[in-house]
């Protein structure tokens, strides 16, 4: 599932979601359109934006990025 849809999900507006982790919305949207990779996210928000959408393992937004990459 992409960070799209766990946000949408959870009922969070990329600027709510960006407020909880302490990320601007615009890079947000960048991580969410591709224009910039989840892979590249630091751990640290990787771990924040995890927590704040209940994703046990950060893996799954990785993953989720990987392929929608290969699409």
């Amino acid at each position: 599932m992409s960070l799209r849809e766990l946000r949408l999900k959870r009922g969070l507006t990329q600027s709510q979601l960006g407020e909880k982790v302490g990320v601007s919305q615009q890079r947000l949207a960048e991580y969410e359109l591709g224009k910039r990779p989840i892979g590249n996210m630091t751990l640290d928000n990787a771990l924040r934006i995890c927590d704040a959408l209940r994703v046990s393992n950060p893996r799954k937004l990785l993953d989720a990025d990987t392929k929608e990459s290969e699409s």
